[in-house]
C-alpha cells in the first residue's frame, strides 16, 4: 500500500488479535485483518435461508445454513437461469407513434388511462409476456449433512469475511469443540469442506447421512433430472436440463442449457433402511446415503453449467480430491482475498460504519465477477422462489445500476465489467427497439431485461416502458468506467458505441415534432416528451407528469456531455460534427429543471413540472441533478446549494429504493446525518449481514396494512452491496475532477482510508486524526491533471522521485502529473 501511517501500523498489530482472543499465525495484510474484525457470527443454529452464511466466487453462490441435526447448503449460480422466454403479440404491440396517437385521444377527464377500455386491453396484452414465471434465476439444488444429536451438538457458525471461510462449530460426546470448515474455490465452481478439531487437524467426523436434493420448485414440465450414484467411490450427482423453448417437454434443442451438481467424498457410502414414524421400514431416497463410522471427512462439491451439449451426461471427476488439494485451494483463496482487500481499505472510529464497509464489499466479491452473467436483483443465492421476484431480472431504472456504483470509488473497477458486458449484450435488442418501435436511430434500452436472447422489449407497457431516462442511465456506468480508469482503449473499444447509440436516440427523440411543437410548448425548447418518472405516476391521461422529468433532463444532459468529452478524447470531433452540432443546439434550448415552492422549505427541486411539495417518492427523484447526474454538489454556487438543501430537507421517501441512493445524494451535498444513516441500515439489516429493501413510511404506494419488511424474504438484494459507496462519499469526493477530503465526515471522529479511487484514475490515501487532516498521498495511474481542494490554511507538496518542497496557500491547486507518480501533500502546521 502507498500509505502506511503509525495509525495503520498500530491497528495492524491490534487486529492480529481476533475476537476469540487468539493470535493469528497467517501473514495477513492490514486490510485483511481489518476485514477479519467484522466477521459474522451465529451462536445457535441458523435454520432460515436468511440466517445462513453466504459464500461465493462471483459466479457460484452457496448459502450455509444449520439445523440442530444437520448442515444444509444451498447452491446457485449467476449463469444458471430458466432461459425460456415468452415473446407473444409481436404484431399487436404496434409502433410508438401509433400508440402515442391513440393515447392522445383518451379523455383527460379520466383518473387513470386504464379506465379507457382500449388502453386497459392494450396494457393487459403488453404485460402478458412479463406475467410468465420465466425467465428467472434457477436454483441449483441443496445438500444435507446430517448427524446424530445424541452424540453431537451444533453450536453455531462463523463467517470469516477476510478469507471467505465458514466454520461450523460442534460439541462432541467428550465435550470437545470441533469444526466443519467450508469455502468456495475462488477460481472454479467448487466448494470444499473438511472436518477438524480446534487445531485444524482432520479427525473422525460425526456425519451419518448425506443427501443431494434438486430444487423442489423445478417446473414439472421440465425434463426430469438424471441422477448418478457411485457409492463405492463416494459420489452423488444430478443433472438438470434447462430448455430454451417455452414448450419444455419436447426433444432437445441446440440452445438448451444444463447444469449438474456433483458431490465427491473421501470415503465410501452405503444405503441403509430405517424404521419410520409409522413403524415401517423406509428406504433411502435416490441421491441419499450413509457414511461409514469413524472416518475422516473432506469433500468437494462441483457445479458444472453451460450448453446442454457441453455439460457431461455423467459426472467424471477431475483430479483426485485429497487433503493436500483442499489445502492448496485454501492457500490460493487466501491470496485472492488478500489481493482483493488490499485494493482499498478504511479505518474508521465508528465500528458500525466500518462493518458496513467491509461486509458489503465481501458480499460483492462473492456475487459478481467479469466473464460471468451479470447478477439481477438477487445475485447468486437462491432456493425455490427465493431470488425470483420480478423475474430476478434487470430493472434499468436504478436496481441494475446501483450495485456497481461502489466499484468506482472503492477501486474495484474489475467488478464493473459484468455491467459493461450486460450493456453490450443488450445492444442488439435496444437498437432493434429504437428502429422498429420508435422508428428512430440509436438504441433505446428497455425497462426490464433478461440474460437470455430477446428479439423485442420484454416489458413494452407504456406505463413504465416509456421511461426515457433509462437509456442515458444505461450507458452512464460505461462512461464512469472510463473516467475512473482513464483507459482510452476501453473508451474506444467498449464504451463509445453504446454511448453514441444512446445519444443518437435521445437527440432524435427530442427533435420530434411532438417534443418541439410551438402550439404545445410555446417556449422554443426541446422537450423530453412523453416520458415517465421512475417508479412514479406511470403514464397519465393528458400526459400530466409525463414530460421533462428531473431524471430525464439530468441524465440526458449527462449523456450529452459524456459524448462530447468522449469525441474529444478519441479525436472524433470532426467525424461526429453533425451529431455534436445537434447536441449543442438542444443544450442551448434545454428545459429548466422542475421546481416548486415549499411552504416550509422554500424553493425546491421536484421530479416533474406541476408537482406539489408533499410527494412521497420511491426513487429519490428531486435530487437527481446531484446524483447520479453529478451536475450539482458542493462545487455549486451558494444559491444552488440552498435549493439543494431545501430539497433534501423537504424530500419524503417511502423506502425500498433509497438506502444507498438518497444517502449518496445527501453526502454529495454535505448533509448526510451519519447517525440517521446507521439507524436506517440497522433497521434493514438481516441476520446474514446483508441489507434488504425496507419500507419507511406510508403516503406513497404503501398503507397501514403493509408489511414493512415484505421484501426481506424475496432474496438477497444485490443492489445494497453498494452501501460502502455512501461511506466513501463521506471520506472523499473526486467525481468532478476535484479531490475533496472528508466532505461529510465529522472532524471529531478519526478516520483514514487507503487507495480510494477518483475520476482521473487517482488513488487517494488520507487520514483524519485529532480533528486534523494529516498528510495526503495521491497516486496518478495515468498522468491526468490533478486538482486538489486544499483542506488547510497553507501547505506544501512533494513529488515522488523529487525532494523539492513546493508550498501553496490557494484553496484549489491544479497540477500536471506523470503516469505512476505519487504526490504527497502536507499541512505546514
Amino acid at each position: 500500500m502507498r500509505l502506511l501511517t503509525n495509525r495503520f501500523s498500530l491497528l495492524g498489530i491490534l487486529f492480529l488479535i481476533l475476537s476469540n482472543g487468539t493470535l493469528t499465525t497467517s501473514a495477513q495484510s492490514v486490510a485483511q485483518k481489518k476485514a477479519a474484525g467484522h466477521n459474522l457470527y451465529r451462536n445457535k443454529p441458523a435454520t432460515d435461508f436468511f440466517e445462513g452464511a453466504l459464500l461465493g466466487n462471483g459466479a457460484m453462490g452457496v448459502n450455509v445454513t444449520t439445523r440442530p441435526d444437520a448442515v444444509v447448503l444451498y447452491f446457485g449460480h449467476n449463469n444458471v437461469w430458466d432461459i425460456r422466454i415468452a415473446e407473444n403479440h409481436k404484431d399487436e404491440i404496434g409502433t410508438f407513434q401509433e400508440i402515442f396517437e391513440k393515447v392522445t385521444k383518451i379523455p383527460t377527464t379520466l383518473k387513470h388511462l386504464t379506465d379507457d377500455d382500449w388502453y386497459k386491453s392494450y396494457n393487459k396484452m403488453t404485460a402478458d409476456n412479463y406475467s410468465k414465471a420465466y425467465p428467472r434465476p434457477f436454483p441449483c439444488g441443496s445438500i444435507v449433512l446430517s448427524f446424530d444429536r445424541r452424540k453431537t451438538t451444533l453450536l453455531g457458525h462463523k463467517l470469516d469475511i477476510s478469507n471467505g471461510v465458514c466454520t461450523v462449530f460442534f460439541l462432541d460426546e467428550r465435550n470437545e469443540k470441533n469444526e466443519l470448515k467450508i469455502f468456495t474455490d475462488m477460481q472454479s465452481d467448487k466448494l470444499w469442506m473438511k472436518y477438524t478439531n480446534s487445531k485444524d487437524e482432520l479427525i473422525a467426523h460425526p456425519f451419518s447421512r448425506i443427501r443431494l436434493i434438486p430444487d423442489p420448485a423445478t417446473p414439472p414440465e421440465f425434463p426430469k433430472y438424471t441422477t448418478q450414484e457411485n457409492l463405492a467411490a463416494g459420489r452423488l450427482s444430478f443433472r438438470q436440463i434447462l430448455p430454451k423453448s417455452e414448450q419444455a417437454s419436447r426433444n432437445a434443442q441446440p440452445k438448451d442449457r444444463a447444469f449438474s451438481l456433483n458431490i465427491e467424498l473421501n470415503s465410501q457410502l452405503s444405503k441403509k433402511d430405517r424404521i419410520n414414524w409409522y413403524g415401517n421400514a423406509q428406504s433411502m431416497n435416490v441421491l441419499e446415503a450413509n457414511f461409514p463410522d469413524q472416518t475422516q471427512f473432506f469433500a468437494c462439491i462441483s457445479l458444472k453449467e453451460g450448453l446442454d451439449s457441453q455439460v457431461p451426461a455423467t459426472f467424471t471427476p477431475g483430479i483426485k480430491i485429497s487433503a493436500d488439494t483442499l489445502s492448496h485451494t485454501l492457500s490460493e483463496n487466501y491470496k485472492h482475498w488478500d489481493k482483493y482487500w488490499n485494493k482499498s481499505y478504511v479505518v474508521l472510529d465508528d465500528s458500525f460504519l466500518e462493518q458496513v464497509w467491509y461486509r458489503n464489499l465481501y458480499f460483492l466479491n462473492c456475487a459478481v465477477k467479469a466473464g460471468v452473467t451479470c447478477p439481477g436483483l438477487f445475485a447468486n443465492w437462491s432456493y425455490k422462489d427465493i431470488g425470483t421476484a420480478w423475474h430476478g431480472d434487470y430493472h434499468m431504472n436504478y436496481n441494475t445500476q446501483q450495485p456497481f456504483w461502489v466499484t468506482f470509488s472503492s477501486n474495484r473497477l474489475e467488478k464493473n465489467l459484468p455491467y459493461v458486458e450486460l450493456i453490450e449484450s443488450l445492444m442488439p435488442v435496444s437498437r432493434s427497439w429504437a428502429k422498429n418501435y420508435y422508428k428512430l436511430p440509436g438504441a433505446y434500452f428497455p425497462h426490464s431485461a433478461y440474460p437470455v436472447e430477446m428479439s423485442i422489449n420484454p416489458y413494452p407497457i407504456p406505463d413504465w416502458g416509456w421511461e426515457v431516462s433509462e437509456t442515458p442511465w444505461a450507458i452512464q456506468g460505461l462512461w464512469w468506467h472510463y473516467l475512473y480508469s482513464a483507459d482510452k482503449d476501453f473508451l474506444k473499444n467498449r464504451a463509445y458505441e453504446p454511448i453514441k447509440a444512446a445519444v443518437e436516440f435521445l437527440v432524435a427523440y427530442m427533435q420530434r415534432s411532438e417534443a418541439t411543437d410551438p402550439n404545445r410548448w410555446k417556449d422554443g425548447k426541446f422537450h423530453i416528451f412523453p416520458t415517465v418518472p421512475p417508479e412514479l405516476y406511470g403514464l397519465r391521461p393528458g400526459f400530466q407528469y409525463n414530460y421533462d422529468t428531473n431524471a430525464d433532463l439530468s441524465l440526458t444532459r449527462f449523456a450529452f456531455k459524456a459524448f462530447q468529452q468522449a469525441t474529444k478524447v478519441l479525436g472524433k470531433s470532426q467525424t461526429e460534427k453533425v451529431l455534436l452540432e445537434q447536441i449543442d443546439t438542444i443544450l442551448s434550448k434545454f428545459p429548466e429543471y422542475p421546481t416548486t415552492e415549499s411552504a416550509s422549505n422554500g424553493k425546491i427541486l421536484v421530479s416533474v413540472p406541476g408537482e406539489h411539495d408533499q410527494v412521497v417518492y420511491n426513487v429519490p427523484l428531486p435530487l437527481f441533478t446531484v446524483f447520479p447526474a453529478e451536475e450539482h454538489g458542493l462545487h455549486s454556487d451558494p444559491e444552488t446549494q440552498k435549493i439543494l438543501t431545501n430539497t433534501f430537507n423537504n424530500q419524503q421517501n417511502e423506502g425500498g429504493n433509497d438506502i444507498v441512493f438518497q444517502n449518496i445524494q445527501a453526502a454529495r451535498i454535505g448533509k448526510l446525518d451519519l447517525e440517521a444513516f446507521k439507524r436506517h441500515v440497522n433497521y434493514a439489516l438481516l441476520p446474514n449481514g446483508t441489507v434488504t429493501d425496507a419500507v419507511m413510511q406510508t403516503g406513497g404506494r404503501y398503507d397501514d396494512l403493509t408489511d414493512y419488511l415484505y421484501m426481506g424474504k424475496m432474496g438477497i438484494w444485490f443492489e445494497n452491496f453498494a452501501l460502502p459507496a455512501v461511506i466513501n462519499e463521506c471520506l472523499l469526493q473526486g467525481y468532478n475532477g476535484k479531490i475533496r477530503l472528508f466532505p461529510n465526515w465529522p472532524l471529531a471522529k478519526d478516520a483514514s482510508f487507503t487507495d480510494l479511487r477518483t475520476a482521473g484514475a487517482f488513488l487517494v490515501s488520507a487520514s483524519l486524526k485529532n480533528k486534523k487532516i494529516q498528510q495526503v498521498r495521491i497516486y496518478s495511474e495515468k498522468g491526468e491533471k490533478l486538482t486538489f481542494i486544499n483542506p488547510w490554511d497553507s501547505g506544501y507538496y512533494q513529488r515522488s522521485g523529487k525532494g523539492d518542497k513546493i508550498e501553496f496557500t490557494s484553496k484549489e491547486l491544479s497540477l500536471d502529473t506523470r503516469s505512476g507518480e505519487t504526490v504527497t501533500f502536507f499541512s505546514k502546521k
